[in-house]
């Protein structure tokens, strides 16, 4: 099922439907209104995270003008096109600069209870297709590193997966790229606890549980229904790390004192253009990134909203909360 490297090397452009899916930005433009807009530029960044770095001015216009897709191979460790000029230029292969924030916007910004954000937001209804998470510096707001992989059910046909994924990426044109790196979930989360670790943020000698860092996800289901879910399919124990997270659309309507049912109304009410497509994991994640800047630069507090004290037992913290 998998090709080598040198199969896929000649095969990497993605066809017609996946550069139409990201579309063009040409015709967006951040409108100029009394209401405060936050300059941001989105990567996949192979550097440790350095807490002394500091954010450098960026322009909200040159943001839109320079976005491109991700490659999604280089995501996943698997692009052998990055001596190729025209390739380079199509594609985004870092994680850095798309959403880095102007140091201009950070001055109501206030002292956070964590160091780092995990932006987490998975793909797939019957079981996970994609695990993409940002994460975040909660001191320059600025993405350090992007973690992506495509997900391999393992309790389907194989004319079922096809289905399946003709249904949720063929319309997106990624559907090949999916074939080409899709994994099962034993591995996707080896890989992540192995980047985890090599970003100094968990270990299993600190019991298993994040350090200095926390999930943000838009809503409860990924980490209160879909990861445990998956979990049972694939026969796994509930790794202790995803005992609590942070649900930002709580989090905005305590802020904010407004109500936003979704990834969507937050963007557009805090006029902050989409970028990409939605329903791709990476792109939503990239996109919920961008809504947590934004209120971070706009001195919100990120709490933790819910917290699990068994696979059945969810406690929520927030009284005012989304339902």
């Amino acid at each position: 099922m998998y090709r080598s490297a040198a199969a896929i090397s000649r095969s990497l452009l993605p066809r017609a439907a996946y550069s139409l899916s990201f579309g063009s930005l040409s015709s967006i433009t951040l409108s100029v209104s009394p209401v405060r807009t936050l300059s941001v530029s989105a990567s996949l960044s192979t550097t440790q995270h350095d807490p002394s770095s500091t954010p450098t001015p960026s322009n909200k216009t040159n943001t839109i003008n320079r976005w491109k897709p991700m490659c999604l191979y280089y995501t996943h460790g698997m692009c052998t096109m990055l001596d190729d000029p025209a390739h380079l230029e199509k594609f985004n292969h870092s994680c850095s600069e798309e959403l880095r924030v102007d140091v201009a916007e950070l001055k109501n910004k206030r002292s956070q209870e964590f160091d780092y954000f995990l932006v987490l937001d998975l793909e797939g209804k019957v079981e996970i297709l994609e695990f993409p998470v940002v994460l975040v510096d909660a001191k320059t707001l600025n993405v350090v590193d992007l973690f992506h992989r495509f997900v391999r059910p393992s309790k389907m046909t194989e004319q079922r997966i096809n289905e399946y994924i003709e249904g949720k990426y063929g319309n997106l044109g990624v559907d090949r790229v999916w074939h080409d790196t899709a994994i099962p979930f034993e591995e996707v989360l080896q890989n992540f606890e192995d980047w985890l670790t090599q970003h100094r943020l968990w270990g299993k000698e600190q019991g298993g549980h994040l350090n200095r860092a926390a999930f943000v996800t838009c809503g409860n289901w990924d980490v209160k229904t879909k990861i445990p879910q998956q979990c049972t399919v694939s026969k796994m124990k509930l790794p202790s790390y995803f005992m609590e997270w942070i649900n930002l659309k709580d989090v905005y309507l305590n802020f904010y004192k407004r109500r936003a049912t979704g990834m969507m109304t937050m963007m557009r009410e805090l006029q902050l253009p989409l970028l990409g497509s939605h329903h791709l994991g990476i792109d939503d994640a990239k996109n919920i990134t961008r809504v947590l800047q934004r209120m971070l630069a706009d001195g919100a507090l990120i709490q933790i909203t819910a917290r699990r004290h068994s696979l059945e037992n969810v406690e929520f913290l927030f009284k005012n909360r989304i339902r």
